[in-house]
């Protein structure tokens, strides 16, 4: 059953197969903790799916599993999904999920890198978007230096997208060579629910990738189609969650002006405060992230403190005084 709906959100709902396997990834964890097995009949399913069973559920997974609120809802809302399917196929009458108090939790400000903090990265790995690390790897492809070269130029790559664009992991992977247009210097990416945007690319952004692509001619050599990735490991494979994970991580880790956690989310929010506070609308930032509705856009002005205080400076009747409140 739970194959079924897995399926079904994969190819009518079309959801990204990274969503696909987290869903499937709770649903089966539930089964098995509920009714012995990861892959129970309907009807053994709809039996624990009740107000009393996700109760069980929830004080399993904050007591023995030790996960925090904001998992714990997460999990809550891919099986109040499973429920809706059910209904719809008239084997639940209505949502248990909807009987369920959820757990509290704390709202937490997005976390993001400051300006100065990326500029002084991104001049610290300059040479390794180059020419000149370009012609060291040409000369001799094979060696175990060229190889560093090209794994360097590909991690500096990750992280440059990421944070020009503001795009999801899982979009950056899903990039193709023909995702790319160097005329009109947009990419076309496939979102959540398959839907595609386009984002603007910075000149500079354009030359690494170009300069990239000449790497991947000398060190993969792959024949470039349709469907050949835009990044690739040196196998000439499309990248994976993990390897951008340790990416982010490995660069960003080596820079001491970062602090904070360095993730490719973070990458994002970094895009999309720094936008805020350069005077970009809410709506504009919506479209470039490709957000479904404004609120989840709005969580990033909590984080625009320096807009704040330059309208604070420039409007406050007392701050044209210097703010000496004995003059």
């Amino acid at each position: 059953m739970i194959s079924e709906f897995i399926e079904y959100i994969r190819t009518q709902r079309r959801y990204s197969a990274r969503t696909a396997e987290i869903y499937e990834e709770v649903l089966r964890d539930f089964a098995l903790q509920s009714c012995g097995c990861e892959d129970p009949d309907e009807a053994s399913m709809c039996q624990v799916l009740t107000p009393t069973g996700l109760r069980n559920h929830i004080v399993y997974l904050m007591e023995e599993r030790k996960l925090n609120s904001r998992s714990v809802n997460q999990r809550l809302s891919v099986l109040s999904s499973l429920c809706r399917w059910l209904m719809h196929r008239g084997l639940l009458t209505s949502n248990p999920a909807r009987l369920v108090t959820r757990p509290k939790q704390e709202k937490r400000l997005p976390e993001f890198y400051r300006e100065e903090s990326m500029d002084s990265w991104f001049a610290n790995t300059a040479f390794y978007a180059g020419e000149e690390s370009l012609e060291m790897m040409s000369a001799d492809p094979g060696s175990a230096f060229s190889k560093e070269l090209y794994g360097k130029r590909l991690s500096r790559l990750v992280v440059s997208i990421l944070f020009s664009t503001g795009i999801r992991r899982a979009e950056l992977i899903s990039l193709d060579r023909t995702s790319v247009d160097y005329g009109r210097k947009v990419a076309r990416v496939r979102g959540k629910g398959d839907k595609i945007r386009e984002i603007p690319l910075l000149p500079g952004l354009i030359e690494e990738i170009s300069l990239y692509l000449r790497a991947v001619d000398t060190m993969v050599g792959v024949s470039a189609d349709a469907g050949t990735p835009l990044l690739m490991t040196l196998g000439g494979k499309r990248l994976y969650p993990v390897f951008v994970d340790r990416a982010v991580k490995a660069e960003l880790g080596e820079n001491s002006d970062i602090t904070g956690r360095k993730s490719p989310h973070v990458l994002r929010h970094s895009l999309a405060t720094g936008l805020l506070n350069g005077g970009t609308d809410l709506n504009s930032i919506k479209e470039l992230l490709g957000h479904s509705s404004l609120a989840a856009t709005q969580v990033y002005t909590h984080n625009s403190i320096e807009k704040l205080k330059l309208v604070y400076d420039n409007a406050h009747p007392r701050a044209k005084n210097g703010g000496n409140y004995g003059d």
